[in-house]
C-alpha cells in the first residue's frame, strides 16, 4: 500500500509517495537503486499526465517483476520524479531502464549504490511520527468527502493521546491549557495504555486539522506522550 505526504527540504517543498511496510525487505535488499525522470508527476492536468502514469506502473512492474527489487516509494520535486528500489543485487538494473526509457522522449538517469543500513530510506523518505499523524488525517478527510460530508462545517472533533505512565498522563490533564480544548474521558486498554481523549469544536478542512494536529501534538510531546488520532461525525447538506 502506497501513501503520501509533503514535506520542506532546504527550502522546497516534496511531495513522497511511500510504501510504509518496506523495511520488510531490509535483510534481503541492501542495494538502493533510483530512477530519475525530468517530469513534474504533479501536474495532473499534463495532456500526457496518464501516459506518464502508465510509464512509471510499468517501470515498477519491471523492476519489481523477478523479486530482486521492490518499491519504496517517489519523490517529486523541482520538477523531476525520482523513484526508488531496494534491491538484492546491482546486476542489470541499470539496463532494464535504459531499455525500458530511451525511446520514452525522457530525459531520465539512473543509480545504484549499496545502502546496507536503508539510511536513505529511513531518514529522507520514511514520515516522521508527525508526518504519519497526518497521513492518518488525509485518509480519515478523504473518507469524509466520500461521504459528501462539508468539510469546512464546524464541529466537535475527538483527539486521542496516550502516555507512558499515569503520572505524565495525569499531569497533562491536569495542566491543559490549549485554546477551545477540554478533557472528556480517559482510555485504558492493551492498545491504547494511558490514553486521553479531549475534543475542540473545528472543522475538518485539511488545512485546520493541519494546525490542531500539529498543535496537540507539541503539547503532547512535552509530556512524553503521543497523538493517536481523531474522529468525528458527518455532517451533510440539509
Amino acid at each position: 500500500m502506497r501513501d503520501f505526504f509533503k514535506r520542506v527540504e532546504d527550502g522546497r517543498e516534496v511531495n513522497i509517495e511511500i510504501v510504509l511496510d518496506a523495511n520488510n525487505y531490509k535483510d534481503d535488499m541492501p542495494w538502493l537503486f533510483s530512477v530519475f525522470i525530468k517530469y513534474d508527476g504533479l501536474n495532473n492536468s499534463a495532456q500526457d499526465y496518464e501516459e506518464f502514469l502508465e510509464s512509471k506502473e510499468s517501470l515498477i512492474i519491471a523492476i519489481e517483476y523477478e523479486g530482486k527489487a521492490k518499491y519504496l516509494g517517489t519523490k517529486v520535486v523541482d520538477g523531476w520524479s525520482e523513484f526508488y528500489f531496494c534491491a538484492s543485487s546491482a546486476k542489470e538494473l541499470n539496463s532494464m531502464v535504459t531499455s525500458m526509457l530511451k525511446d520514452t522522449g525522457y530525459v531520465y538517469e539512473s543509480n545504484i549504490v549499496k545502502d546496507k543500513k536503508w539510511g536513505f530510506y529511513e531518514t529522507q523518505m520514511f514520515p516522521t511520527e508527525l508526518e504519519l499523524a497526518h497521513i492518518q488525517s488525509s485518509k480519515i478527510i478523504f473518507l469524509l468527502e466520500e461521504e459528501d460530508d462539508i468539510l469546512t462545517e464546524s464541529r466537535v472533533v475527538e483527539h486521542y493521546l496516550s502516555f507512558e505512565t499515569p503520572t505524565s498522563k495525569n499531569r497533562f490533564i491536569n495542566t491543559l491549557n490549549l485554546d477551545g480544548f477540554s478533557f472528556k474521558d480517559e482510555i485504558d486498554s492493551d492498545d491504547f495504555e494511558h490514553g486521553v481523549v479531549i475534543v475542540k469544536e473545528h472543522s475538518v478542512s485539511e488545512d485546520d486539522v493541519k494546525k490542531v494536529v500539529e498543535e496537540l501534538f507539541e503539547a503532547v510531546k512535552k509530556e512524553g506522550g503521543y497523538y493517536e488520532g481523531w474522529s468525528t461525525t458527518l455532517v451533510l447538506a440539509d
